[in-house]
């Protein structure tokens, strides 16, 4: 069956689109700074085009990333995953924000909720088992909720809680929240679910770890995910 090119009906070509979504996403750019940057290289946008261009594309960059990753992440059974939730205010209405991320600090699942209590916890829980299999160890805080929905799917004996061994967790938010104070916030819990969702796809795909790297291999990394990004969606 021939892959159907999403890129047939827009006169722009495809390196552009993919050049300004990953500016909006990755870093904590505007859509008016993100149409200025394109304007200093030559390409003349507006900055709504870019906003049309991340909702129309960028789920499906994201879904590409994940699929390509998911297959050969769910293959490790002996998985540590360091589980919090953060709030987030949608028109002065506060929500959370749930996120997963394993021991190296590849998030695997984020998940955006009106409440944080047992029925929230183990609708996220059940969500990212489903994609990435059952961990090894679930380190949380100290929330109740984790401690009856890991109870109730059989798996309270995972559980580990203590005093800074969830900083990994902690430590996942920082981009997201940089990226929020840039985008003013949101204004629908469906648009926060629907950008978490690319972010975490895109800020995975671009972590090279260079704290644990040589800086050639470093360069060989980063040059291996621009080359692997300018080949999604490719027909």
């Amino acid at each position: 069956m021939t892959k159907t090119n999403p890129f047939r009906y827009f006169k722009t070509s495809p390196e552009v689109i993919r050049l300004a979504v990953m500016l909006y996403v990755r870093f904590p750019l505007s859509l008016r700074n993100v149409e200025d940057l394109l304007h200093e290289r030559g390409i003349d946008i507006c900055h709504e085009t870019v906003r049309y261009w991340w909702n129309k594309f960028g789920p499906m960059f994201a879904s590409e990333i994940r699929r390509n990753r998911a297959s050969r992440l769910k293959s490790y059974s002996n998985w540590q995953w360091h589980v919090d939730e953060v709030f987030v205010k949608i028109n002065s209405e506060q929500y959370y924000l749930w996120r997963a991320v394993d021991h190296e600090g590849e998030v695997l699942e984020s998940y955006v909720t009106k409440r944080r209590d047992k029925a929230a916890a183990l609708a996220f829980l059940r969500k990212a088992m489903k994609r990435y299999g059952n961990p090894k160890v679930v380190v949380t805080d100290r929330l109740p909720s984790y401690k009856a929905a890991l109870k109730q799917i059989n798996s309270a004996h995972k559980q580990e809680v203590g005093r800074w061994i969830n900083n990994r967790a902690e430590n996942s938010h920082l981009p997201f929240r940089r990226r929020e104070r840039a985008m003013q916030r949101f204004r629908r819990i469906q648009s926060l679910q629907k950008f978490v969702a690319l972010h975490s796809s895109v800020y995975n795909h671009f972590n090279n770890e260079r704290h644990l790297n040589s800086r050639d291999q470093f360069k060989l990394q980063r040059s291996a995910a621009l080359d692997e990004w300018q080949q999604l969606c490719a027909a």
